[in-house]
């Protein structure tokens, strides 16, 4: 039984061979791909919510057309739609930076990298369709219909 953190031993034994450094490299660049595929995924939400939410208010409004039976159904699922986007960017934003954390802190050596960069340009973009998505959100929400 180990009594001091010197007797611990490594997870991994970590050796940085060219081989090890490209693995590092394209397991990095696959977590970038990750979170472009929410932002992505989550800009397709809260569009689509903010749509449905404006097309049904307009249609309510045109000449010749009956009035919709449940007239606040298109309000909640855009406010669903849109809080599915902004919940999705959150938790990928935070999955994004543990694992970047985990890549740098287990296999630094592997990378030739002491800590990861606090802050890449597509997690500045996550951050503010968070910001864009909640702001779409309180619009929609303080509207009276």
């Amino acid at each position: 039984m180990p009594n001091d953190a010197s007797d611990i031993k490594p997870r991994f034994e970590v050796k940085p061979t060219a081989e090890s450094h490209f693995s590092w490299l394209r397991t990095r660049l696959s977590i970038e791909r990750t979170l472009m595929s929410w932002v992505r995924t989550a800009t397709a939400l809260i569009g689509f919510g903010f749509t449905i939410v404006q097309f049904f208010e307009r249609l309510q409004t045109m000449d010749g057309v009956a009035p919709a039976m449940r007239p606040e159904l298109p309000r909640y699922l855009g406010l669903a739609l849109i809080c599915a986007g902004i919940a999705g960017l959150l938790v990928s934003i935070r999955q994004y930076r543990q694992l970047l954390n985990y890549m740098s802190d287990e296999f630094g050596a592997i990378a030739g990298v002491r800590s990861v960069a606090p802050h890449t340009p597509l997690q500045a973009i996550a951050v503010a369709l968070v910001v864009i998505g909640t702001f779409a959100f309180v619009a929609v929400l303080v509207r009276a219909v």
